[in-house]
Formats: C-alpha cells, sequence, structure tokens
C-alpha cells in the first residue's frame, strides 16, 4: 500500500437525467461533478444510462414479429441523443472531471463508431487532467434492453489503475454473472463500480455480496426518476399511462470490503451519498478470503476470457 494514497473520499450521485437531451444532462452533469467536488469527492460515479436516459417503461414499438413507425421514430430520438466515444460530449465530460480534479465513471449509451446504427450501454472513466481513461461495454443487456442495446465483449472488461488503487466494475445485471466479476477480480479491483437502474430492495444484497466475495469496496449508484420528469412529446409517450408516478426509487450505496454499508441506501429522492474509503482495509478483508489468491484453487478451477 505504500505506492498508493491510503484513502479517496467517493461520491455516488443519485439523480435524473434531463431525459432524451443529451445537451441538458452533461451540463447537468458538470453542475453535480462540482457539487461532488466542494464536498472532497475524488471519485465521483454517476448511474447506468445516464446520458441521455434509461428508457424505462417505453417498448419502442416492439412485438414479436412487428415494429411500429412510433417505435422506430423513438430510437431515432434515443439514437440521436447518444454519445460518440470520443465526441464533444466525452470532452465536455473530461472537462467536468477536470475541473473537479476527480476521477469521473458515468454511464452513457454509445454509438457504434462504425456501423452507427447500434447502441451500447457503456461505463466511461475519466481522469482528474480530463482524459478518457476506458470504457466498459454492457456484456448482456436484459430482457427487454436487448432490443435497444448491443452486447459488448470481453475487450473492455475495463480496471484503471489510479493513485488509490484499481477501479472498476460492471453495469446492473452483468453483476449477477459469477464469470464477469471473477475478470474484476482477476484484474486486482479494489474500489468496484456498479451503477445500475435495478430499483429493488433486493438489489442491496448483491451489493453487500459482491464486497464480501471481492473484498473491496463497492459503490451501487441508481437514478431517481418520476413520470413527470419524460419529455411528453416522446413518440410512444402514451404507454406511460400505466406506470407509477416513480419510475425508479434509486437505492444507491457504498458497501465497505467486509459488508458493512457505509452510505445509503438512498430512496425516494436525489441526493449523493458520501465516504471516506480507507484502502487499507481492502488489505485486511483479504486477511481470510482472497477470491483469485489463497482461495482460488487454480489446481481446481480455470477461468479465462475472451479479450
Amino acid at each position: 500500500m505504500s505506492d498508493h494514497l491510503s484513502s479517496v473520499q467517493a461520491a455516488v450521485v443519485q439523480a435524473a437525467p434531463v431525459l432524451f437531451d443529451r445537451e441538458a444532462t452533461v451540463e447537468q452533469v458538470g453542475r453535480l461533478t462540482r457539487e461532488a467536488a466542494a464536498h472532497g469527492a475524488q471519485l465521483i460515479l454517476f448511474p447506468e444510462a445516464f446520458i441521455p436516459a434509461y428508457p424505462r417503461g417505453l417498448s419502442f414499438g416492439v412485438t414479436v414479429g412487428h415494429r411500429t413507425p412510433d417505435g422506430r421514430r423513438l430510437w431515432q430520438r434515443y439514437w440521436e441523443n447518444a454519445v460518440d466515444v470520443p465526441s464533444r460530449t466525452t470532452e465536455q465530460l473530461g472537462e467536468a472531471a477536470r475541473q473537479a480534479n476527480a476521477y469521473l465513471a458515468i454511464g452513457v449509451i454509445e454509438r457504434d463508431e462504425f456501423s452507427r446504427g447500434t447502441l451500447y450501454c457503456t461505463l466511461l472513466y475519466f481522469g482528474p487532467d480530463g482524459r478518457l481513461l476506458g470504457k466498459h461495454r454492457k456484456l448482456k443487456p436484459t430482457a427487454g434492453e436487448r432490443l435497444i442495446w448491443g452486447e459488448g465483449d470481453g475487450s473492455t472488461l475495463t480496471v484503471i489503475a489510479t493513485e488509490f488503487g484499481r477501479v472498476g466494475g460492471l453495469i446492473c445485471w452483468e453483476n449477477y454473472m459469477p464469470l464477469a466479476r471473477m475478470a474484476m477480480y482477476q484484474k486486482g479491483v479494489e474500489i468496484y463500480l456498479a451503477p445500475t437502474a435495478d430499483g429493488r430492495d433486493t438489489w442491496q444484497a448483491t451489493l453487500v455480496h459482491i464486497a464480501l466475495e471481492g473484498r473491496c469496496y463497492v459503490l451501487g449508484c441508481n437514478q431517481f426518476v418520476a413520470k413527470s420528469m419524460y419529455p411528453t412529446d416522446l413518440p410512444g409517450y402514451a404507454e406511460l399511462d400505466q406506470q407509477p408516478e416513480i419510475m425508479c426509487r434509486g437505492g444507491s450505496a457504498i458497501i465497505s470490503p467486509l459488508g458493512k454499508v457505509l452510505a445509503g441506501p438512498l430512496f425516494d429522492q436525489e441526493g449523493i451519498l458520501y465516504a471516506d474509503l480507507d484502502l487499507a482495509q481492502v488489505v485486511q478483508g483479504k486477511f481470510d478470503f482472497d477470491v483469485v489468491g489463497h482461495y482460488a484453487r487454480p489446481d481446481v478451477f480455470q477461468f479465462g476470457v475472451n479479450s
């Protein structure tokens, strides 16, 4: 640990984007990043699909064997507000990190730079100098997400080396994939990011389990979204009539390497959670359980990643 800073203050931002509006959401990210930095945060995490939206409650006009014109128009609007990587948008996000002098991780919907017709649910990492340090594309979109997002691959199972330790993570229900978690552990992750759209009470058990399994800090981050936040001119907006006013309750939390809840869970409101992460606790936690060390049993189990 002598080569690392001994601790870092982390912030988890539970908020809603300006739904389906990339430019306005980027401005909001800048404001919330400055707020977190003013409280001393050196590592700031935003939720899954924060730019431009997690399109909860919308079907994009799809039934088996059929697509509607309104669904195609909704897809176009989603695509138009997605993020090219790199682009002016990533430069703006990098500038927000630079001004905050903090590491920034944020979920975006990324446009494929080659086909221009596929979107990915992506986690971007920026350094305190504003550089884009890496990205992770969600390996397996869940249920209806498969209609709108493509699949990532093993080349973006990203862990970033920082002066306070290794930072990486997975998106939402990727965290239910044991081998994906193992890939993170094998890369030495010490601060594990888990941006999500899962606001259920049961998600908290997943965050605690990962912390105990990986002996790492876990930052869980979700949006708080109300139906009234959706733009009423969206194609297919009438689908939301059957949805409750609170579309996503949140549930962001910060967990220690021994499973202690340090902050949160935060439900039913926007807010920013803070916690001081003592990296010595990562080492102490591995005294009796190291999932890729003395508990790995490579004589029994073999594991690999196609990257």
